[in-house]
Parts: structure tokens; sequence; C-alpha cells
């Protein structure tokens, strides 16, 4: 007797066999395309029509976790904080920088680079650390401020190449990502130093909006450790108070992370 699904269901193979058909061996090879079909249908009818899925418990148990930093930024000290109008002013001025960037990003992306400034690869991580920050600061050899006064030439192998015009003008996006990302996790473990504040500066000016994912959580990154550190600071004359209100400023208020924004006491 034909079960209520075949007769709803409509046959593909409206196959039957003729009375007096040599009895089919199920374990050996089909010898026509009759008993090939005949196969199929006796493997359909043995199994059944309805399949409960065996799941031990026991893996049910196991907690899967998520890791999503939504943490907003260490609240200024007393007195750390910089006023409402100073940070408009410092947007406006950033979004100044970015236009002109932006208008002459082609005339200095042709500007011929000096011998001795050899561009990292995209993936040389080390190489782009030692390219910005300069070696004795990423070798932590030296005062590169101490043995700037002391050296007649200056040597940018040691203190770092800056951020000129005709080198980030010459980074494409992927590039701007993947040099932020690696001097922002450098910066996670390492001080705060002028080399760095401006190649944060110039990366910065030269990330296109709309932001993708990868940017949000760096430059969040970025924010959320320059307030960690400017928390530490134990005067407001220190130097690099401006330089941190700047770039946490900029991550809240240029590209519209609010949540991390300074609020004016």
């Amino acid at each position: 007797m034909k079960s209520e699904v075949e007769e709803l269901m409509p046959r593909l193979l409206p196959f039957e066999f003729a009375a007096g058909t040599e009895e089919l061996d199920p374990k050996g090879p089909p010898r026509n395309p009759q008993e090939y079909l005949r196969q199929v249908q006796l493997e359909a009818s043995l199994c059944p029509e309805v399949v409960v899925a065996q799941i031990d418990p026991k893996k049910l148990q196991k907690k899967q976790t998520v890791n999503a930093s939504v943490a907003g930024c260490h609240a200024a000290p007393l007195g750390f904080c910089p006023s409402l109008s100073w940070q408009q002013q410092q947007v406006s001025n950033f979004s100044a920088v970015r236009q002109s960037i932006t208008k002459n990003r082609r005339h200095w992306s042709n500007q011929t680079l000096d011998d001795n400034v050899m561009v990292p690869r995209l993936t040389d991580e080390e190489g782009w650390k030692r390219f910005c920050l300069g070696e004795k600061v990423y070798l932590g050899t030296s005062s590169c401020d101490a043995d700037a006064e002391t050296e007649p030439t200056l040597d940018y192998t040691k203190v770092g190449f800056p951020p000129f015009l005709s080198i980030v003008c010459r980074l494409n996006q992927s590039t701007v990502l993947m040099v932020l990302e690696i001097l922002i996790s450098w910066f996670e473990e390492g001080a705060f130093v002028p080399q760095l504040g401006c190649w944060l500066y110039a990366l910065l000016g030269c990330l296109e909006k709309p932001l993708l994912p990868e940017a949000h959580s760096s430059i969040r990154q970025l924010a959320r450790r320059c307030a960690k550190l400017r928390s530490t600071l134990e005067s407001q004359d220190d130097k690099k108070l401006p330089a941190l209100n700047l770039l946490i400023c900029l991550v809240a208020r240029y590209f519209e992370q609010n949540d991390l924004a300074d609020q004016p006491e």
C-alpha cells in the first residue's frame, strides 16, 4: 500500500516491472536500466519516512562568546578636557587639510622621491614601523630628540621618515588602513612620540569616508588608547596632551564616533 506522501507526490519515473521478471539481486550491480531503477525503488522503500537526528546534549552546553568592544573612552581628568570651541576649530582645520590632500593628490603622487626613501611593501609590518618611527624609537635604543641635536645631518632611517605628501599621496586606501592598523597596534604597547602623532594625523587625513568596518574599529581603538594615556598624565603642561586631545577629537567629532567625544566641563 502506498503511503500518503507517495499519493500526493508525482512520480518522476513511472516504471513498473512486468510479471515474470527475473528475481533481482539487491547486492549485485544492475545489469540493465530496469534493474537499476528497481534497486532505487527498493532502497527508497527501506528509508524511514521520518528521521530524527541524534544530538549529544553535552555539546549544546558549550557556551559561545563573541568579543565585541563597545567601551567608551576614559573620561578626561579635571582640567584636561578641551573646550567645545577648540574641538570645533580642530575639526574645521582637519577638514581643510583633507580637502587640500584630495585636490592635490595627483600632483604630489607624481613627485619624485629621494633615493633613500624606500617605501615598504604592504605586508611588511616591521618595515613600516621602522619607516614611520625610525630605528631608534622602534628598537628603543635611544632618545631621538637628544641624538638629533648631536648629529650634523638628519638620518631619516634612524628618526623615521615624516609623512611627506609625496609619500602618503601614493598610498591607496588598503595601504592607508594597513599602516594605520600597524601603528595603532604598536601604540597599544609603546609610548606616544612625535613621529607617531604626525603619521596618525596624516593617515587619518587620507582615510576616505564612508569608513569600512575595519577602519571604524581601528580609529575607535586609537581614541581609547589616547584617552587611557591621557588619564595617566600628571600635568596639563605635558607636551603630549594637545596631540592626544586632537586625535580623540578627530575620531569622535569628524569621523562621527560621538560616544567617544570629550564633553567639556
